[in-house]
């Protein structure tokens, strides 16, 4: 016999009291991607068949560049945590989770700041 409501047992969030944090997160970032790919679908058909320089002045635009990194992180994220809930969900030896985890964050920090330090150096001149 349970002495919680069903609403008490949803506001416990379950075991790992997390649950809801990271679905709420994972929504939103695809939100937010939503029309940053829109964005960046649209302009790369429009860039398509210049040289780097009519590309190269695009993305120094601090408009663009702004936009160009917000979609890097954005997509980063959002990817991390997709990836996170696989893992957690068809990974079922504890170290064997542990050590793809910080895989995944690892390998998510290398391309995060690739993008971005890329993005920085053309816009820069770089």
């Amino acid at each position: 016999m349970r002495l919680q409501t069903p609403l008490g047992r949803v506001r416990g969030l379950g075991s790992a009291k997390e649950g809801t944090g990271h679905f709420i997160s994972q929504r939103l970032s695809a939100i937010a991607l939503i029309p940053l790919l829109l964005w960046f679908v649209a302009s790369i058909i429009s860039l398509a068949g210049k040289d780097f320089a009519v590309v190269s002045a695009w993305v120094k635009s601090p408009f663009v560049t702004v936009t160009l990194i917000l979609l890097i992180l954005s997509a980063v994220y959002h990817a991390v945590l997709g990836l996170q809930i696989v893992i957690e969900d068809y990974f079922h030896v504890e170290y064997s989770k542990l050590i793809m985890l910080i895989i995944i964050k690892f390998l998510a920090v290398i391309i995060a700041v690739a993008g971005v330090v890329a993005v920085l150096r053309i816009a820069l001149g770089g």
